[in-house]
């Protein structure tokens, strides 16, 4: 992927050799976390934006219509990039076999979001879209492992988002129906800002 990037010169095949490269060495760092000794991952001032995108062109890369409304004025949060691409990328792929045709990824500012024992300044970021929505029979049950809506899923993927949504110290929760099923997370927003 790396030599393809170097010598294409269509910029769009360009970009996807590069989110080739780029996904190589998140999910070839992701395999030395689970297989080398217990450690933390890199935390740092992470700006939104650039996780979405980078999972909006990994979804768009799979076909999906994918669609942008981002609050500009957003400060950092504090976390991993590569987990926070790895859960809001969980959360579209559920939309896609969902059935979704459009996915809107929206992030807003809240100054009062409950997070953990009081509140604080968070971004609240969606994943909208209008696939089949949630069944009523694992509502209650939907983040813990190996609880699924669909035939020959494995229950893992949202399992997984709320487990890196607690570790970033955030909330996750969803509204659905047919046609419109809306994940919400909020994460903590860097000190000092807000």
């Amino acid at each position: 992927a790396q030599l393809l990037s170097r010598r294409v010169l269509d910029a769009d095949l360009r970009t996807y050799a590069d989110i080739i490269v780029a996904e190589v060495d998140r999910l070839s760092a992701l395999a030395g976390r689970l297989l080398g000794p217990a450690g933390r991952a890199p935390v740092g001032a992470i700006h939104i934006h650039a996780v979405l995108e980078r999972v909006r062109l990994l979804l768009a890369a799979d076909g999906a219509n994918v669609e942008r409304d981002y609050d500009p004025s957003l400060p950092d949060c504090v976390g991993d990039g590569d987990r926070l691409v790895q859960m809001f990328l969980n959360l579209g792929r559920n939309a896609v076999e969902a059935g979704a045709t459009r996915i809107v990824l929206r992030t807003r500012y809240e100054r009062d979001a409950a997070l953990g024992e009081g509140r604080r300044a968070a971004l609240r970021v969606e994943i909208i879209d209008d696939g089949a929505g949630v069944p009523d029979a694992v509502r209650s049950t939907l983040f813990l492992p190996l609880v699924s809506g669909r035939d020959g899923g494995t229950g893992l993927g949202l399992a997984t988002a709320n487990e890196i949504v607690a570790e970033h110290g955030g909330r996750i929760g969803f509204e659905s129906r047919s046609g419109r099923t809306a994940f919400s997370i909020w994460l903590p927003v860097t000190a000092g800002s807000g």
